[in-house]
C-alpha cells in the first residue's frame, strides 16, 4: 500500500493511487520556447488531457516503501554488462553512480567530468558515497534512480511517468508562455522560489536559497496548480524519447496535436558516442545544480537528454495517472 508523503490530495474516495495528487482538467498550452538553447525550439501549440500528477517529487520514504515491498534492486545497484560496453577495463565496470563533486580549482566548464564523480557504492540509499545515508531525508527526493527505476516505481503505484508535454503543462501552472513557473522574475521580491545554485558552478554555492544540495520537496512555495518543486530541487524523468528539437506548430489550428509524445528511441542516441548505444529519455525542470553562469534550466521550457542507464545525484522523477479515476 503506497501512503501518502504529504497533505491528502483531492480524489475519488475509491481510487487510492492519487493520494497525494492535483488533478489537471488539460487543456492548449504553448511548449517550448524560442529564447533560451536549441533544444527546446520552436515553440508550438499542444494540447494535453485531464490527468492526475504528484504534487511533489518521490521521496526516499515512498520509494523505501516500494523496495520493502517488491525487493526491486536498482540500477545503481547492478554491476553494468561489459557487452553494453565495449572497450571498456573490466576494473571499470563496477556498481555505482554519479554524484556531484565541487572542484576545487578552476575548470572548463565544457567538461562535466570535471565535476561528476562514477562513485562507487553510490546509490539511493547512499546519495553521496556508500558512507553517506538518507537517515534524516526522507522528505528529500529520491536520487540515484535509472529511468528503469522510475517506471518500475510508477508501474507499482498504478501510475504511469508523465510525457514532455504532461510534465511541461503542469510546470507551468497555468501561466501559458511565462518563464518560470510562478511568473517571469526569477526572484521576485528576492525571494528563491526554487532550489537552485546561486554563485559560480561548480566551484561556489552562495546557497542564498538555503539549500546546497538537495532539499525537502515542500520547501518552497507551490505554483498554480498546487505543485512543488517543478523548478529546480531535481531533474524529473519523463517517458519521452529525446530528440534534438520540437516539431513546428501545425498549418491549422484544427490541427494542434493532442496528448503528444515526443521523440522515437532512434532518434534519441548520442551522435557524439557512436560505439555506445544507449537511448536517451527527457528530462525536465532543473535541479540544484543549475545556475545563472551554467545550464540556466530552471524554467518549465527547458529539456535535457538523459541515457536510460544513467543515474545521478541531481535526478528523480514523479508519476501521472490519465483520465480522472472514479466513476
Amino acid at each position: 500500500m503506497l501512503l501518502p508523503d504529504n497533505e491528502r490530495g483531492d480524489r475519488p474516495a475509491d481510487d487510492l493511487r492519487t493520494d497525494g495528487m492535483m488533478w489537471l482538467p488539460g487543456g492548449t498550452f504553448r511548449m517550448g520556447s524560442d529564447h533560451h538553447y536549441p533544444e527546446e525550439a520552436p515553440s508550438h501549440r499542444v494540447a494535453v488531457g485531464g490527468f492526475w500528477i504528484d504534487k511533489t517529487p518521490v521521496t526516499n520514504r515512498q520509494f523505501k516503501q516500494f523496495v520493502k515491498a517488491t525487493g526491486h534492486v536498482t540500477l545503481a545497484e547492478i554491476p553494468p554488462d561489459p557487452k553494453d560496453y565495449p572497450g571498456a577495463l573490466p576494473h571499470m565496470l563496477y556498481a555505482g553512480s554519479l554524484v556531484f563533486t565541487p572542484p576545487h580549482q578552476p575548470v572548463d566548464l565544457r567538461n562535466w567530468a570535471e565535476w561528476w564523480n562514477f562513485m562507487k557504492g553510490a546509490d539511493w540509499r547512499h546519495p553521496y558515497g556508500p558512507k553517506t545515508n538518507i537517515n534524516v531525508h526522507d522528505n528529500h527526493p529520491v536520487v540515484h534512480v535509472s529511468y528503469s527505476d522510475a517506471l518500475a516505481y510508477a508501474k507499482w503505484a498504478g501510475k504511469d511517468l508523465p510525457t514532455e508535454a504532461e510534465w511541461e503543462f503542469a510546470a507551468r501552472g497555468g501561466l501559458d508562455g511565462a518563464e518560470y513557473a510562478w511568473g517571469e522574475e526569477f526572484t521576485p521580491g528576492g525571494q528563491h522560489l526554487a532550489n537552485t545554485w546561486q554563485g559560480e558552478f561548480p566551484r561556489l554555492n552562495l546557497n542564498q536559497d538555503g539549500f546546497e544540495r538537495t532539499s525537502p520537496v515542500t520547501a518552497f512555495p507551490p505554483n498554480g496548480y498546487g505543485l512543488h518543486d517543478m523548478i529546480g530541487n531535481v531533474w524529473e524523468w519523463t517517458s519521452d524519447w529525446y530528440s534534438p528539437k520540437h516539431d513546428a506548430d501545425a498549418p491549422k489550428a484544427c490541427c494542434i496535436p493532442e496528448n503528444p509524445r515526443g521523440g522515437r528511441e532512434e532518434q534519441s542516441y548520442d551522435a557524439c558516442q557512436p560505439t555506445i548505444r544507449i537511448p536517451r529519455k527527457v528530462l525536465k525542470g532543473g535541479s540544484h545544480l543549475c545556475a545563472p553562469n551554467y545550464c540556466r534550466r530552471y524554467r518549465p521550457a527547458a529539456r535535457h537528454a538523459e541515457p536510460v542507464d544513467t543515474s545521478t545525484s541531481h535526478v528523480g522523477f514523479r508519476c501521472v495517472v490519465r483520465g480522472r479515476p472514479g466513476p
